[in-house]
């Protein structure tokens, strides 16, 4: 079944005016730059403690598995808040739970570097869990207020890549603070830009479009008109080429009824199913970002400035696949979201499995982590855009608050499982753990369905 234009050999036939009649203001894409900045940040703190675990274990003698326990403990802290903020912002908006929220990062990250104890530094990163949690509900509620269903995807693709550029750009500057001013410096020099973002989120965002003043009328209708199975160009609505029926027989495609309580969506199995899927796929990508450089560090026995370089490789292929991931949903694929996430999963498996025989050179070992990251990061947005069209907007903010739980819990245990297994074997038996995850998130997306793109 498709519901997308049928392919036409005439480039007009396939142009139609915008909703708007004109371009309009384009703020929304001011608002996203805004929130892929914050996001940015907050992975950047999780990347940083990569790079200073090293230190930290030195400094107050602990082991892998204690310290996969500052990752773990932020992420139950991360879980257990993420439904209680989703019914913050559902309620006030995510307007000023961003504020307070940054606020308490800030001041959270600012303490870890003040830190005398392994227990002062796990009730610190407990608190950051706690912030990260009502950040992460505001930045997606806000997209998808902010932006149609023809451009979620791209959005969302953004989103989750520039939120990747905190690993890519921080672990050789944390590398540089490290060296210079030692590991506390980097937590609290990282605090800074977090309470400018708060100042900058209070003067420019309002919770909806409609409330904005920076918001022009056509673009409040481009905002609200939805046009299935098309996509954006400028001013233009342009009507998508067919999507084969075999892609939407194999991803089971078919109309759903939006879920507009918060207890549906606690009994829909597409949710459940995504949140299981999501469990996997978010360890598996905390792994790498608590562990890569201490496994270039003592598997590949690289130095400490190589391991930083490299260790950003990864990330910077997963921000690669984000971005590929976004645009080809909303472009190609008619906004469907389940083929790059099974995609994604399956070419994850393989793409760990090289790496258990991955020989240690560094231009080699650099080129396979940026391909892991990217298939990785090819689905990796559609976790979080697919409940989009499964819910109204009043209620995706617990639809995404209950997401995030299943995500929160795959990032708090695999760390620590992953220094578990380190502690008692080897990184090669971690990859296989990992590839082996990577299949049991594909098995939980092939029982979802897709549902057919609606008006909002």
């Amino acid at each position: 079944m498709t519901v997308d234009a049928p392919r036409s050999n005439s480039k007009k036939a396939n142009e139609m005016p915008s909703p708007t009649g004109a371009r309009g203001s384009m703020f929304r894409w001011v608002i996203l730059a805004l929130v892929c900045f914050i996001y940015m940040l907050v992975a950047a703190d999780r990347a940083n403690l990569g790079v200073a675990i090293p230190a930290i274990k030195a400094e107050f003698h602990i082991s892998n598995a204690e310290a996969g326990l500052f990752a773990t403990l932020m992420f139950f802290c991360f879980a257990a808040s993420n439904v209680p903020s989703s019914i913050a912002c559902r309620r006030y908006g995510p307007r000023i739970l961003m504020i307070g929220a940054l606020l308490m990062a800030a001041t959270a990250s600012f303490l870890i570097g003040t830190s005398v104890s392994p227990g002062q530094i796990k009730i610190y990163r407990s608190l950051l869990g706690v912030a990260e949690a009502a950040i992460s509900v505001c930045c997606m509620t806000t997209i998808n207020q902010w932006f149609s269903t023809r451009e979620r995807g791209t959005a969302a693709g953004f989103y989750w890549g520039s939120s990747k550029l905190g690993p890519v750009i921080c672990p050789p500057l944390a590398v540089l603070i490290l060296q210079s001013l030692g590991w506390r410096a980097i937590f609290q020099i990282f605090a800074a830009p977090v309470l400018g973002a708060a100042l900058v989120w209070f003067f420019f965002v309002r919770s909806r479009p409609e409330e904005s003043r920076f918001v022009s009328p056509a673009e409040l209708q481009q905002i609200r008109d939805q046009s299935p199975g098309a996509y954006a160009k400028g001013s233009t609505v342009v009507a998508q080429t067919a999507v084969p029926a075999w892609i939407d027989k194999a991803i089971r495609l078919k109309p759903v009824k939006l879920i507009d309580t918060a207890g549906g969506v606690f009994r829909s199995w597409n949710l459940i199913g995504i949140a299981l899927a999501t469990i996997f796929m978010v360890g598996i990508f905390n792994v790498f970002l608590a562990w890569i450089p201490s496994y270039l560090l003592n598997a590949k026995h690289l130095s400490l400035a190589t391991s930083g370089v490299l260790a950003s490789t990864l990330f910077a292929g997963a921000v690669a696949g984000n971005f590929a991931g976004g645009w080809l949903s909303d472009r190609f694929l008619g906004q469907r979201r389940k083929p790059l996430m099974m995609l994604g999963s399956l070419f994850t498996a393989f793409a760990i499995v090289c790496l258990i025989y991955s020989p240690a050179n560094v231009w080699l070992t650099g080129g396979l982590l940026a391909l892991t990251g990217f298939v990785v990061g090819l689905g990796y947005p559609h976790f979080t855009t697919y409940p989009m069209s499964l819910t109204t907007k009043d209620v995706y903010p617990i639809a995404y608050g209950f997401l995030s739980t299943g995500a929160a819990l795959g990032a708090a245990c695999f760390p620590y499982i992953a220094g578990l297994i380190l502690d008692a074997s080897s990184w090669n038996v971690v990859f296989v753990f990992l590839a082996a995850s990577s299949v049991v998130c594909l098995t939980f997306l092939s029982t979802i369905a897709e549902p057919l793109v609606h008006k909002s």
